[in-house]
């Protein structure tokens, strides 16, 4: 069963730094591109970052380049976002998600973690 498993959300400072990792289950993150998502209250769900499997290239949104860093463990088959300088506008839940491609697309993800909340406070 493929399963993916977010983890390492909470509140924070404005200013401060979060790691959230992204741990797969039934399958071997080595081969595909991982993208993390959020979705603020009222707002669609974003994509805002990716990494590659094919070539390890990452991927930013223009809003949390710089500040933003996309990593993966394959040996711990487990991807990470660590965040920092965070804005109260980072404020979402966050999800990792899989098109099952080995490279960042434009696919719509098909598999989803449940998400963690992140919170910003001013």
């Amino acid at each position: 069963q493929v399963q993916l498993v977010e983890s390492g959300g909470g509140l924070v400072q404005a200013g401060g730094s979060l790691r959230l990792s992204c741990a797969a289950s039934g399958f071997t993150l080595d081969y595909y591109a991982i993208s993390w998502f959020r979705q603020a209250p009222g707002k669609e769900r974003e994509g805002i970052s990716c990494i590659s499997a094919s070539d390890g290239k990452t991927h930013y949104k223009d809003s949390v380049k710089g500040r933003f860093t996309i990593s993966r463990d394959n040996a711990k088959n487990t991807v990470y976002l660590q965040m920092n300088s965070l804005k109260p506008e980072d404020t979402a839940v966050y999800y990792c998600a899989t098109d099952g491609a080995s490279s960042c697309g434009s696919s719509w993800p098909d598999y989803w973690g449940q998400g963690t909340q992140v919170t910003v406070s001013s």
